[in-house]
């Protein structure tokens, strides 16, 4: 007899990066037009020749960087991205609101772990980011989609009626992903205000907030004396310092809460990677200018995505910023269709708008992660697009 399987987690969507990546099974790209992967929000390159070479210093003279170090992250790194957030955000962040996890994704999960149990409510804007549904399903608390408009912009008006005795938080992420939007600071002071009065928290995933076009802190949620009692902050270094592979994430959130957040995190990874917290605090104190010239870099393949789409025939740009663009595309077929059509017929991988949404929602959209490709890329892009618009197939 066959053991138990867990239904939440087969019931639970397959990875959606890697769903994607079977439609590459089989098909030859030839050498005139290699695949252009636009799916994943990933940086291609390896971090900055200095930073591989304080990671290859320390795993050969710093002995603790093989062992495990204390479960909510190394002091040292606790401090520097606090003190950082501080001046930052306008606001005194003490250490201990800070715990190092491996990514950001596991900062959501033991940010959820310490909110919400089988049964509970977890509001998240649509189109969400599929991992943050993914993780709520598997764990039986529902996730609860709220519809955003034209400008996919979420209302916290329409979030209110959505809150029942099972809501325990709202998440937000800003810069989005996939739509690319950022949220205005009003905007998530509202949802703030939301959250307080009905005593749920608001989380708010800011991995991307490195690459935001404004200037200045992104809000002022942090000088709020009262912060800790609503307000959940996410991080990750993972794209900041192309420390993806490091998994180095974090979170900030109240000294009282971080006593849970670390029977959680003790369960899961015991440590955030020693080697992934030496570079992320040699990050911090080292690479402000390389990370100013990389943010350039993203704001000025965004402005060539906007001018892109622009004279794209059909399309519609619904939002761009951060790594993404999220777009209404032409072709009379479903999203995942056409996404597939893509790979075969102009080598272009990205995700349908579908991975992003309920069941049944999110057809007619895509997104396209162009923080992967070059400016020549992003040129090829749009030199496969125009030349694809004629000959998509009809259903």
């Amino acid at each position: 007899m066959m053991a138990h399987w867990n239904p939440a987690l087969t019931a639970t969507s397959a990875p959606p990066i890697m769903e994607a990546r079977r439609w590459l099974d089989g098909v030859a790209f030839p050498p005139d037009r290699p695949l252009l992967n636009v799916s994943q929000a990933a940086p291609v390159d390896p971090p900055p020749l200095a930073l591989r070479e304080a990671l290859a210093d320390a795993a050969l003279n710093t002995p603790e960087a093989h062992l495990y170090g204390p479960v909510l992250g190394n002091e040292n790194l606790r401090a520097e991205l606090a003190a950082q957030w501080s001046v930052a955000y306008g606001a005194p962040i003490a250490p201990g609101n800070v715990a190092i996890t491996q990514g950001c994704n596991q900062a959501f999960t033991a940010a959820i772990a310490s909110l919400a149990q089988s049964g509970d409510e977890v509001i998240l804007p649509t189109p969400w980011y599929f991992n943050h549904a993914m993780w709520l399903n598997m764990n039986s608390i529902r996730p609860v989609p709220l519809p955003t408009g034209p400008d996919l912009l979420p209302d916290p008006e329409l979030a209110q009626t959505l809150i029942t005795d099972r809501t325990r938080a709202i998440v937000l992420v800003s810069p989005n992903n996939p739509g690319g939007v950022e949220y205005p600071a009003t905007l998530i002071e509202r949802f703030r205000d939301l959250a307080r009065s009905k005593g749920i928290a608001l989380i708010v995933d800011e991995t991307y907030r490195d690459f935001d076009s404004r200037d200045g802190a992104p809000h002022p949620l942090f000088q709020d004396p009262d912060w800790a009692d609503t307000f959940i902050h996410l991080y990750s270094f993972s794209k900041v310092f192309r420390l993806t592979g490091h998994r180095v994430g974090a979170i900030v959130a109240g000294a009282a809460r971080m006593v849970e957040i670390e029977k959680f995190l003790d369960c899961v990874s015991i440590s955030a990677s020693q080697m992934g917290q030496i570079g992320a605090l040699w990050g911090l104190r080292n690479l402000g200018d390389w990370v100013a010239s990389e943010r350039a870099e993203i704001l000025a393949r965004r402005a060539a995505m906007v001018e892109g789409l622009q004279s794209l025939p059909g399309w519609k740009m619904l939002g761009c910023g951060a790594y993404f663009t999220y777009v209404q595309h032409p072709q009379g077929m479903s999203s995942p269709a056409f996404c597939q059509h893509l790979v075969q017929t102009a080598g272009i991988l990205m995700l349908p708008g579908t991975m992003f949404h309920p069941p049944g929602q999110g057809d007619g959209t895509a997104r396209i992660a162009f923080a992967n490709i070059d400016m020549a890329g992003i040129n090829t892009l749009f030199t496969r697009l125009h030349a694809l618009a004629p000959s998509a197939p009809k259903p």
